[in-house]
């Protein structure tokens, strides 16, 4: 999910997500995730969400501009981000 900073009155951009990624086990896979923001839109943060059994998601990140960046467990060591700077970028790697 990406929260953006929208004032009042202006569209808001696109976040833009493939809708499948192919990954190879044993292997690195980057997630992507880029928000075209609109005029005087700013990303503050981005939070990734595992979709578990029944609709349950469980939070694997958050990607804050002023906080950093927060793995859950059993995440940790294993989601990185890809790039760093501004967050409209909320791409991350999930290793092995």
């Amino acid at each position: 999910a990406v929260t953006a900073w929208v004032p009042t009155g202006c569209h808001s951009g696109v976040v833009e997500v493939e809708r499948s990624v192919t990954a190879v086990l044993g292997q690195d896979v980057v997630l992507p995730c880029r928000y075209r923001a609109q005029e005087q839109e700013q990303v503050v943060q981005v939070t990734w969400l595992k979709r578990g059994p029944a609709g349950h998601n469980a939070e694997v990140a958050v990607l804050n501009q002023q906080h950093g960046e927060h793995v859950q467990e059993p995440y940790v060591g294993r989601v990185l981000r890809r790039a760093s700077g501004a967050l409209e970028d909320g791409a991350i790697i999930l290793k092995n």
